[in-house]
């Protein structure tokens, strides 16, 4: 069976070659807004689709990175859960994060994607070889992306970007016959 998920050829040839994908979250993985209980405590609500999304990156063969100017009990219980043991928190400087961890994964910047919604994001917009952003990102990052998902942050945004560089490195159909089986 053919999946039905597709994308436009000039976008696909883009997101060729990817091999580490960068996540924002708030605003990405999130609707990102902020919620705090009564006690102070950050929540934070995922999207299931998202989640997969991700895993089915790693299966593909690429690797997740969440790079995030916030940290909270509730985002590292999420991501633990999701097995991203690439994750920098609290960061205030992406680029030099992203730079970092491409050091780590022996990657160059022609091999890196971002997902990011607002101006801290903007710098890794304009180095990855493939770059997007949720519709309801800031202009500045919508105006600067390759592709703007169909879907809002922390609504499957992430999910579409992960199928998208999935398609794009010829895994897809695979992932998806090995779901079906």
């Amino acid at each position: 069976m053919k999946p039905v998920l597709s994308f436009a050829p000039p976008l696909l040839l883009k997101a060729q070659g990817i091999r580490v994908a960068y996540f924002d979250v708030d605003g990405v993985l999130t609707d990102g807004g902020l919620y705090f209980s009564d006690q102070g405590e950050s929540i934070k609500r995922f999207h299931v689709l998202d989640g997969h999304g991700i895993q089915l990156l790693r299966a593909g063969g690429i690797t997740p990175v969440v790079i995030t100017g916030r940290d909270s009990k509730a985002l590292r219980v999420r991501l633990a859960a999701l097995g991203i043991v690439d994750a920098y928190f609290g960061i205030s400087d992406k680029l030099a994060a992203a730079q970092e961890s491409l050091r780590t994964l022996k990657l160059e910047w022609e091999q890196a994607a971002v997902i990011g919604d607002d101006w801290p994001d903007l710098a890794l917009v304009q180095r990855c070889r493939f770059s997007a952003a949720p519709p309801n990102a800031h202009d500045e990052v919508l105006a600067s992306v390759d592709h703007v998902t169909r879907r809002p942050g922390g609504q499957g945004a992430a999910r579409e970007f992960c199928d998208l560089l999935l398609i794009a490195a010829g895994h897809y159909g695979r992932l998806l016959e090995v779901a079906r089986a």
